[in-house]
């Protein structure tokens, strides 16, 4: 399809040659072509096409990039992508060696600082911000918060910080009511709530445009300008200051966030006025494609689909007729919840993702959406366990980096019963680098009275969930995205203990975790290749270790390959070679895993070959071990 303007822009300075009345149209263009690319390289749908506005708006008044735009959430930023200079390459988006999936320096100049997680954008603003003032820098700094990253409690201390110190800063509040699933909690009612009425908004945006033009409202003034119109609107509307107000940031808006020329408008208006500022936005995730409107959560991330009637390509593979593994878990954790009063389910902002919403829906009391929150969630799954309550905390292995302190401080120094669910472990793929969950192994593993499992298959998951439910102390257990394997039966899961899965003569894996599937098809092709039987053990725990059956493999092999889907530094290939240097008998040790570096996007299929952890990889391994 030909687009009259959008193929003529390739930077905002090409943007900003158009006159406004044009800039309704591009936004229609960018709609349009976001979802055509996306209907066949599937990625975030939904929030890009909610903040298409904003964007055009936000690059045709500022003078990106010396102007600094930080983008919060990152997946709200197609648009940002294609305007500047990356629409010929989009259809690259989220594929491996193509367009990262969220803004990063190391793509553009553009793109003002990292972005795949949420609630960092006001404080990395505002630090932008000060070193630029201190810099003596002629600058603008824009955060863009958005898609329910308010609630992130890094969020509000930005937000504190930017009332107490000297700046500039711009924050512009994207309110869709939404994250990945429709938000709760009490500020997100809060700006459900706030809202001005008609004749404050008007005098006050009045009353400073006539002081401005008769050269009355000064820095000194300000002040006193903003306790009138406060006292005014608490006269007018009946409503106490709002909470940016409260803070002395001045505020703006509500106002339409799909208006572009009054985006323009006000952006134009407000983007040299002294001290920091909000501008309060609202806008519908998924504006302008009625599927995505009408189910907004389905079309967060919808995968591939027909752009012309909105149906939906079959997902699924081979395994398809498998279940997830958030599908095993959330229907093992409704039996449990339903023999057990006492178990609670805990997620920040994702019961569809982590398939909580299906005991949400069948005990909603016994539910808990704190938002995005991770830290939070955490700590309040402690506060329910401290009396007597068994939360089951489920976080993306990812995200619970954010919430370490509180698993250390407030959960396992006082021992407390709470079950974290760390979904997403391993390699996630298209979301890279911010996504994958390849760091819980080794930062959870030095932590004091903490339990950590991670199971090979299905049947795994759910007998570690019971066991977990039944035992004392905090647990983790990990598992990775995607369908749940068709393996070989396995043993019953006991508490510490791993299991042999096959006997060899010299070369031993032990594995962990689901890459244990990989690795039995690694040694059936080793075999195939003239090597000697090569052993297997699942070890299941990495906290506590099997010692028995470590000291069983020492004593009988002489090269013990360990294999996870983790950082090769702190898992269980450390943990393995530490056990080791304390023994008499010690066996050379391999240690299969990541290597010290961050994993950028791709298919997972296409991200293990490249880390030598798939099924080809892994044979090259145990050969050149056989031959050791």
């Amino acid at each position: 399809m030909e687009y009259r303007y959008l193929e003529h822009i390739d930077n905002p300075t090409d943007l900003k040659q158009l006159p406004p009345e044009a800039l309704p149209a591009v936004c229609e263009e960018l709609r349009d072509f976001i979802i055509q690319e996306l209907s066949h390289n599937p990625g975030h749908l939904a929030s890009s096409l909610g903040a298409i506005e904003l964007t055009v708006a936000l690059h045709y008044v500022f003078d990106t990039p010396e102007d600094r735009i930080v983008w919060d959430v990152g997946h709200q930023a197609y648009a940002h992508k294609i305007l500047t200079g990356r629409r010929e390459r989009f259809h690259t988006n989220r594929q491996f060696g193509g367009l990262a999936p969220f803004p990063t320096p190391k793509e553009s100049e553009y793109d003002a600082f990292v972005s795949g997680h949420a609630s960092n954008s006001i404080s990395a603003a505002l630090g932008i911000e000060v070193a630029s003032e201190m810099l003596g820098k002629d600058r603008k700094v824009v955060a863009v918060i958005g898609d329910g990253a308010m609630t992130g409690g890094l969020a509000f201390e930005g937000l504190n910080n930017t009332s107490m110190d000297k700046n500039n800063l711009l924050i512009v509040l994207n309110d869709n009511n939404m994250a990945i699933d429709p938000l709760h909690g009490g500020f997100t009612q809060y700006l459900v709530n706030l809202t001005t009425s008609q004749k404050y908004n008007r005098w006050r945006w009045n009353t400073y445009r006539w002081l401005q033009r008769h050269h009355l409202l000064t820095e000194s003034k300000t002040g006193m300008l903003r306790s009138l119109s406060n006292s005014l609107k608490v006269t007018l509307t009946h409503q106490p200051n709002n909470i940016f107000q409260g803070l002395e940031i001045r505020y703006f808006g509500p106002t339409d966030g799909h208006n572009v020329l009054e985006l323009v408008r006000i952006l134009d208006e407000i983007k040299n006025y002294k001290g920091p500022k909000v501008l309060h936005i609202v806008t519908k995730k998924g504006k302008g494609y009625k599927p995505a409107e009408d189910d907004q959560t389905t079309w967060h991330a919808p995968g591939e689909f027909n752009p012309d009637n909105g149906e939906r390509a079959a997902g699924g593979s081979a395994n398809s007729g498998l279940p997830l593994w958030q599908e095993v878990f959330s229907a093992k954790l409704l039996e449990l919840a339903k023999k057990d009063k006492r178990i609670v389910g805990v997620t920040p902002a994702m019961p569809s993702g982590c398939s909580m919403n299906i005991m949400q829906k069948e005990l909603p009391e016994r539910v808990f959406d704190v938002g995005i929150a991770e830290g939070h969630a955490v700590t309040f799954s402690a506060g329910m366990a401290k009396e007597g309550l068994i939360p089951f905390c489920n976080e993306y292995s990812s995200f619970l980096q954010r919430a370490y302190d509180n698993v250390i401080h407030d959960t396992a120094l006082q021992g407390l019963h709470v079950v974290l669910c760390i979904d997403r472990a391993g390699i996630v793929g298209n979301d890279g680098a911010t996504h994958h969950g390849l760091l819980d192994m080794a930062f959870l593993r030095p932590v004091p009275n903490m339990n950590i499992c991670a199971p090979m298959n299905a049947e795994d998951l759910r007998e570690m969930m019971e066991l977990a439910a039944h035992s004392e102390g905090p647990f983790a257990i990990r598992y990775p995205r995607g369908r749940t394997p068709d393996c070989m039966p396995l043993p019953p899961v006991e508490y510490g203990k791993g299991v042999r899965l096959r006997e060899g003569d010299k070369v031993l894996v032990m594995s962990i975790g689901a890459i244990g599937n990989t690795a039995e098809k690694a040694i059936e092709l080793a075999q195939a290749q003239g090597a000697a039987k090569i052993g297997h053990y699942n070890m299941r725990w990495l906290k506590p270790l099997d010692t028995a059956l470590l000291d069983e493999a020492g004593a009988k092999y002489e090269t013990i390959v360990t294999l996870e889907d983790g950082m090769r530094d702190g898992g269980l290939g450390s943990a393995v070679a530490e056990y080791y240097a304390d023994k008499t008998h010690r066996p050379k040790i391999i240690r299969l895993g990541v290597d010290d570096r961050f994993v950028e996007h791709g298919s997972t299929e296409e991200l293990y070959k490249m880390l030598h952890l798939d099924k080809q990889g892994i044979c090259e391994s145990l050969l050149r071990a056989q031959e050791m």
